[in-house]
């Protein structure tokens, strides 16, 4: 099989993008490549397709980055039947010439058996359960088994990259090297990277050349609206920090940079205690073991290597639909306050000389849009223009994102209340 290069790019490029080429969705230009663009996606799930829990919607995005241009020419996914349910209601708007020869196969090896020429991929999205990835086991290896058989084309991983047991750890790591190696152009899913108040903050500290000192994170889940039971069964989804919480970890490291591991220390309230009781939940919680149910508050605090203070508090408490988030980034004389970062992000600036904030708000801004078209520009970036944004997170990045969340569970199981 021959397939067009994506390599990775230099690790020279700053891990910043200048905001001001974070262009909003319905003012960006088409895509500068020609002809088909061909993708595989894996997965027919609500990351990839869309729901009603909030703006993650992959195939969205690549249709406005892409245009006429997208071609899906394969769907992987074990049931059939929610494939073919999806590809129909797409089939059946405006982007169905994307769709109409698309593909559906139950595995990855039956993709690679059935494959025909002109199916060949630019990037595999891989949108599949995390708990099915992010390891070398048969099975739970579908990363290294692409950028084996696939040389040269790119691949987008949603995030968390795994939620295996922590013992799995070292090999996340390992896949990591892996994918590096092989210099596969590859960008994980924290989309939070990509935001233009997270980007106008990054530019803040690098034009004056600040130190961060401290990060202090909150993520406030509208739990009622969480109808699916295996969200609140740690031995399914690992647990809210690690599924969840995962996206302010790894904007909290974005920051303060690489985490001193052994000094994470964390506390949880548990749903046995009694101010953990939750009046409006949507699942039956008696059906999930005792031992897999999760926390309802984790409070956590590490040193960053830099000698920096992180600080993150994670709570299932709220009602209703929308969440409630924050993150604040303190260096000397400045406070940089991230407040709504998932639904028209509002960014609270205090500076030296004057202790009123400014207050910048981004009400259309569709991170999950500017990841995506960074990616696009990349794997098509063959000359590698120095003036392509660079892709904000590697896998091995989100390994480490990954390894904070696990440590922050361990900590807060080893010192809660006994039952």
């Amino acid at each position: 099989m021959s397939f067009s290069p994506s390599i990775s790019r230099s690790n020279s490029r700053s891990m910043s993008i200048d905001p001001s080429k974070l262009i909003r969705m319905d003012k960006t230009l088409a895509s500068a490549g020609s002809g088909d663009f061909n993708v595989v996606f894996v997965g027919a799930g609500n990351i990839m397709f869309g729901s009603d829990e909030g703006p993650w919607n992959h195939s969205f995005r690549f249709e406005h980055k892409l245009g006429p241009r997208l071609k899906i020419v394969a769907l992987i996914d074990p049931n059939v039947e929610r494939a073919a349910a999806v590809l129909q209601k797409k089939c059946e708007t405006f982007v169905r010439s994307a769709y109409e020869h698309t593909r559906i196969y139950r595995t990855l090896d039956d993709f690679m058996k059935q494959m025909a020429p002109n199916q060949a991929p630019r990037v595999f999205v891989v949108g599949s359960p995390p708990m099915f990835r992010g390891t070398l086991q048969p099975g739970r290896d579908i990363e290294t088994q692409i950028v084996k058989h696939f040389p040269g084309v790119a691949l987008f991983i949603e995030k968390p990259i795994a939620t295996g047991p922590v013992s799995e750890m070292e090999e996340a790591f390992k896949v990591a090297k892996f994918i590096s190696d092989s210099q596969t152009v590859c960008s994980v899913g924290y989309m939070l990277r990509y935001l233009k108040a997270v980007q106008m903050m990054k530019k803040i500290i690098q034009d004056n050349n600040l130190t961060v000192m401290a990060t202090i994170a909150r993520y406030a889940t509208a739990y009622e609206a969480i109808a699916k039971p295996d969200w609140w069964d740690k031995s399914k989804s690992a647990g809210p920090i690690i599924e969840q919480g995962t996206h302010f970890c790894d904007l909290s490291r974005y920051f303060g940079g690489d985490v001193a591991i052994s000094t994470v220390s964390a506390h949880s309230l548990e749903w046995y205690e009694g101010a953990g009781q939750l009046s409006k939940m949507s699942i039956d919680e008696d059906a999930i073991k005792e031992e897999n149910r999760i926390p309802r508050v984790t409070a956590a605090t590490w040193k960053y290597e830099s000698g920096a203070v992180g600080s993150l508090t994670h709570l299932v408490a709220l009602q209703g639909h929308d969440y409630s988030c924050e993150l604040e980034v303190y260096a000397d004389g400045y406070q940089l306050k991230l407040v709504n970062p998932y639904v028209q992000p509002v960014l609270y600036i205090r500076r030296p000389g004057n202790d009123s904030e400014e207050i910048h708000r981004f009400p259309t801004d569709d991170p999950f849009f500017s990841e995506v078209s960074v990616l696009v520009d990349n794997i098509e970036d063959i000359e590698e223009d120095p003036e392509t944004a660079t892709i904000l997170c590697s896998f091995e990045d989100a390994c480490k994102s990954y390894q904070l969340t696990w440590a922050i569970r361990e900590a807060s199981e080893k010192s809660r209340q006994k039952h």
